[in-house]
């Protein structure tokens, strides 16, 4: 521990050096955090006050929004800053905190795509039994499963880089503090670490695809047997989960499911599955999607009513 005490801040070598493009990287990020905010806060509220929320499949949507607010809050803000100010330093207990947090948010999110996707295979392959397979205990429980696998897999990867000595080079080719960066300025043989690593957040990410991926091939099977209305319904809801898994999942495999090491392209493939993605979901999630724009206008055109009324 006396090691890592050589090295009391780790600096960011960014997205690019050159100004222009970190104005526009500024204003780029600021309005996905912004849109990730409004969108997902949207979301929470228009589920809350609706009777959507009684609902498995917008019960689990819920908590993705949450997820998504809390995930990205690890990384956005930061970044978002460090580009308005110029700075691009992060003391090693923030950095720290960055890892744990980035893993445990994303790995719960990761479990709750999960979660979802099980949902719509029941309600498109078993839809007499749906409301009894996917019960409100039975919902909580995958809900409180999922936070268990994030404090576990978070906990798991934190020990691993805690227990590094820092006391060398504290440049980071990274615009956060992500795990294989900074097992590169360890002052110490990082390869079992990092196959570790690998082993644990690559096989996850993985695994977690081959079974959504299972999952879609199953309710594509099944639909043969629908009307042609009931596939097109069934089709646009699986359509939107396939959008968010292919752009969450695609860059994490390649980002951690790889011998330890890192590459330029690193920080391009990150922006997808900690911003870009949860952009994504709340459009994903309500433009395509019927129900949730009715909720969301009902919702919405009470409180302005009655707001106006008051007034």
């Amino acid at each position: 521990m006396e090691n890592q005490r050589n090295v009391s801040e780790f600096i960011f070598m960014g997205l690019s050096s050159d100004q222009k493009i970190q104005m526009f990287c500024f204003v780029f990020f600021l309005f996905c955090y912004v849109a990730i905010l409004v969108g997902n806060l949207l979301i929470l509220v228009s589920i809350r006050c609706s009777v959507l929320f009684h609902q498995p499949m917008y019960y689990l949507l819920n908590h993705l929004s949450s997820m998504d607010i809390c995930y990205t809050s690890c990384v956005t803000p930061k970044l978002i800053s460090d580009l308005l100010l110029g700075r691009r330093t992060i003391s090693y207990g923030n950095c720290m905190l960055q890892v744990f947090t980035m893993h445990f948010f994303g790995i719960i999110e990761v479990f709750v795509l999960t979660v979802m996707a099980f949902d719509r295979c029941v309600a498109i392959c078993k839809p007499l039994h749906y409301m009894i397979i996917m019960n409100k205990a039975r919902c909580d429980l995958l809900i409180v499963a999922a936070w268990a696998g994030g404090a576990i897999h978070a906990f798991s990867q934190f020990s691993m880089i805690v227990s590094l000595p820092f006391c060398g080079p504290n440049e980071i080719d990274h615009y956060y503090c992500d795990i294989f960066p900074l097992l590169k300025v360890a002052c110490t043989d990082t390869y079992i670490t990092g196959v570790l690593v690998a082993a644990n957040s690559g096989m996850v990410a993985l695994v977690t695809f081959v079974l959504l991926f299972g999952s879609y091939v199953i309710i594509l099977f099944t639909l043969r047997n629908h009307s042609a209305e009931g596939r097109c319904k069934a089709l646009s809801t699986c359509g939107s989960h396939i959008t968010v898994v292919i752009l969450f999942f695609g860059p994490s495999i390649f980002a951690y499911l790889r011998p330890p090491t890192t590459f330029p392209e690193d920080k391009i493939f990150s922006l997808f599955y900690t911003i870009i993605a949860p952009m994504f979901n709340p459009l994903i999630y309500t433009l395509r999607n019927t129900e949730m724009k009715k909720a969301m206008r009902r919702v919405w055109h009470q409180k302005i009513f009655s707001e106006e009324k008051h007034n």
